[in-house]
């Protein structure tokens, strides 16, 4: 939206700067994109008359002209528009002027002819860039008065980039509300009478659509002349808003909708057959529009037409073949409501974008079209002359939108700005936004004008509050949070950590669905009858899940069939165990699962493939038991179970109570589930977790350790965990360190046996250990390994 600063200050006129009106402006929340002056710098050019015009008798192009300037002797100049003439009332550079860019106005001659001064066009005042031919004033512009002063070019065009939902400022009556408001000014709304009508000449109208136009209004004038040129006022105003000057009543719709925000169209009369219809277009019915262009039009559009044929695009662009030519004597004008929706997105399928177009999209004032309607009117009539029919006005109240009401609370007020604002200001600001507003019981009931689309809730209004009050003035606070101790427990296990801790080790999460396929479930675990939904989404989702490794495992197998061989899953949920002692006679358990399959690691130069043993899921396991206490209190235990391999499965326990189960999957079961090598699983109660051992700081000592190795032979059936489990406490405190380091079967050894290669590293707190005091532990550890396990010392 551009307006000229002086156009506005005719509505409102603050004592402040341009640049202050353009920063409040923008603080308002129409951010102002520029100011630049309405002409270029220039001096010394006047207002003159040419009192005589004649060819040039050495150039075709040129004319010989004697200049009426007041002076008390006419002035020869020399030039070369096509449309000097003359008569003609002209802007006359004199000889000294200077024009913008620093030109300087001297005596010339031009091919022999003396010349004077010089003709000016807009774009040498640096005004617009028409250069077609020199500037054309009023047969009134009064001569020798200087051309800044009669064109008060004194001036500055301010552009704001509004944003969508400011619709109401796309007007210059909405721009003076606003600075109004800011500056709590009078706004001087002009009037706009009803126009006498002379003529009982009118047009029928129906709206065939009226979800798309609820109201359509509409008048002949009869008896104009086209040719009337527009005031200058009126082609500075709309120059200064950037829309160029075409005829008298092109400008005038254009100037209703700069000032009003509200687009108008006329038609000509003469060429419309019977009532108008607002009706959507039939599919590829064509339209022949203003600029030439012809369009096929589709049934989702909006078409003005007559009883034979479509007129315009409703609310974008005109037909050629109804618009108003210098011809045109008749004229019919319309103003009309089209919702936003009707037509948004409408111009772009046919690559158009108007004035129009753009507003209507956004929204209009519903209850403006009677006054813009007369505004055009009484515009008209005073330069082109006519008589005026009766306004027709076609509506469909149930279309039009209604007046809302909006609640705003003080209370919510203060706590979103952070700041407590006084009710006598917060009704002032909501009175001078045009809003009507009754405040009881620390609330105001506000009741939103039509032509504010945007504010609907409460929010809406809080904002407007804000922005008017001004953001400067609303202190900057820095938000307080108080100390608060957490209410969950610090030893509580939290799941997050353990997703965590998997995803660091390159595992995906996993979100499988509850309902399983019985056939699958019942061969993984025989011994348990899950329980069967009444109503399944498909037969092979018609049970729940008694492991959260059926729809794991289900997932591993869509995976390799899509080449991808490395697979690292996990899954916390819930598992539904058949239990006639609960309730409802399940038993639902927290559950963190996970599965392995494919190489270690990702394919590398540097890197061997290998496969993944039973050995990689436990250290993934031992990772995620870290996080609850020291490894060294849960321990693993070879079990059974009906979906793993007998010989590589194992219970997990911390101390007496079962954890989870750890193994790979059974080799039976990899045709069944579409398996591609061999699978590794995990399945952890977090329940049965209990309480995080939280760590607890203790001295370092100061003292050497000392390290010894020892190697003993045992049957090849003894367990190595109990083995380590019964050095650990037998080292007692000075045992800081035990670690396996060898396992060798083979030469030297007799069959049925191995040899286990462990170190010992001991140190005391208080004082340096001796090699007596070393070799005494050392020596029990081997007596109580002898006795316990059988083991001997290795030669």
């Amino acid at each position: 939206m551009k307006f000229s600063e002086k156009w506005l200050r005719e509505w409102v006129n603050p004592d402040i700067s341009t640049q202050q009106l353009a920063d409040q402006i923008t603080m308002a929340g129409l951010e102002v994109d520029g100011v630049e002056p309405v002409a270029g710098e220039f001096s010394g050019v006047v207002v003159g008359e040419v009192v005589e015009c004649g060819q040039h008798p050495d150039a075709d192009k040129l004319q010989v002209t004697k200049i009426n300037v007041g002076d008390d002797e006419l002035i020869d100049i020399v030039c070369g528009a096509p449309n000097c003439r003359q008569g003609l009332k002209v802007a006359v550079a004199k000889v000294g002027a200077v024009l913008p860019g620093n030109f300087k106005i001297k005596k010339a001659k031009l091919r022999g002819q003396p010349s004077f001064g010089m003709l000016c066009s807009f774009s040498e005042l640096g005004i617009s860039d028409d250069h077609d031919g020199i500037v054309e004033l009023p047969a009134g512009a009064p001569i020798g008065q200087d051309i800044r002063e009669y064109l008060d070019l004194n001036d500055v065009k301010i552009e704001v980039d509004l944003t969508p939902n400011r619709a109401d400022c796309l007007g210059l009556r909405g721009l003076a509300r606003e600075v109004g408001v800011l500056n709590q000014s009078n706004v001087d709304m002009p009037v706009y009478p009803e126009t006498a009508t002379s003529i009982a000449d009118t047009r029928g109208i129906s709206l065939a659509a009226p979800q798309a136009c609820p109201r359509y209004l509409g008048r002949v004038i009869k008896g104009i002349d086209v040719n009337s040129p527009s005031p200058l006022w009126l082609q500075e105003k709309l120059r200064r808003s950037g829309v160029r000057s075409i005829d008298a009543v092109v400008d005038v719709t254009n100037f209703v909708l700069l000032e009003l925000g509200h687009p108008m169209h006329a038609f000509d009369n003469d060429v419309l057959s019977g009532d108008i219809v607002v009706r959507m277009a039939k599919q590829n019915e064509e339209l022949v529009l203003l600029d030439e262009t012809k369009v096929k039009l589709k049934d989702n559009t909006l078409v003005i037409a007559d009883q034979e044929k479509a007129l315009a695009m409703a609310g974008i662009f005109g037909g050629l073949d109804s618009g108003v030519t210098l011809n045109s004597k008749n004229i019919f004008l319309e103003s009309a409501f089209f919702a936003p929706d009707a037509i948004m997105g409408k111009a772009r399928q046919y690559g158009l974008h108007t004035d129009a177009s753009h507003r209507y999209e956004r929204g209009v004032d519903p209850q403006m079209q009677r006054q813009a309607m007369e505004r055009a009117t009484a515009l008209l009539l005073e330069i082109v002359g006519g008589e005026a029919g009766p306004i027709v006005e076609a509506i469909d109240e149930q279309y039009i939108p209604p007046v809302k009401d909006v609640v705003l609370r003080a209370a919510r007020l203060t706590r979103v700005l952070g700041i407590e604002i006084e009710a006598s200001v917060v009704g002032d600001i909501l009175m001078r936004l045009g809003l009507d507003a009754d405040e009881s019981n620390g609330q105001w009931q506000v009741k939103v004008p039509a032509y504010r689309f945007d504010i609907a809730i409460e929010e809406d209004l809080i904002e407007e509050i804000a922005r008017v009050y001004g953001y400067d003035n609303i202190p900057n606070v820095a938000p307080q949070a108080a100390l608060k101790m957490s209410g969950r427990k610090e030893q509580a296990m939290d799941v997050n950590e353990l997703k965590l801790t998997l995803t660091n080790r390159d595992y995906q999460e996993a979100i499988t669905y509850s309902f399983v396929d019985p056939k699958v479930q019942s061969q993984l675990y025989p011994t348990i009858d899950a329980i069967v939904l009444p109503h399944p989404i498909s037969a092979d989702m018609s049970a729940m899940r008694v492991s959260a490794w059926t729809g794991l495992l289900q997932a591993v197998s869509y995976n390799q069939k899509r080449q991808q061989a490395r697979v690292r899953l996990f899954e916390s949920g819930l598992r539904f165990i058949p239990d006639a002692s609960e309730k409802m006679g399940v038993r639902q358990e927290t559950v963190f699962s996970g599965v392995i399959a494919g190489n270690l690691h990702e394919a590398n130069w540097d890197r061997a493939d290998k496969a993944v043993d039973f050995f990689d899921a436990k250290a993934d396991v031992e990772a995620l038991l870290s996080l609850i206490a020291p490894i060294d209190v849960f321990r693993f235990e070879a079990t059974e179970h009906s979906a793993l391999h007998p010989g590589q499965s194992a219970a997990i326990y911390r101390g007496d109570t079962f954890i989870g189960v750890i193994g790979a999957v059974h080799p039976k079961f990899e045709k069944l589930l579409g398996l591609n090598g061999r699978v590794f699983v995990f399945e952890l109660e977090i329940a049965a977790f209990g309480e995080k051992k939280l760590p607890e700081a203790k001295e370092i000592s100061k003292f050497p350790a000392n390290r010894r190795d020892i190697a003993i032979v045992v049957d090849d059936d003894k367990v190595v965990g109990e083995i380590l489990d019964c050095i650990q406490k037998f080292g007692a405190n000075q045992l800081v360190g035990l670690n396996l380091f060898d396992i060798y079967r083979g030469k030297g050894i007799e069959p049925g046996f191995k040899s286990l290669a462990i170190s010992l590293t001991l140190q005391d707190m208080a004082r340096t250990l001796e090699e007596a005091e070393i070799q005494a532990v050392v020596d029990g550890i081997l007596t109580k390994l002898s006795e316990q396990f059988g083991a001997t010392l290795r030669d």
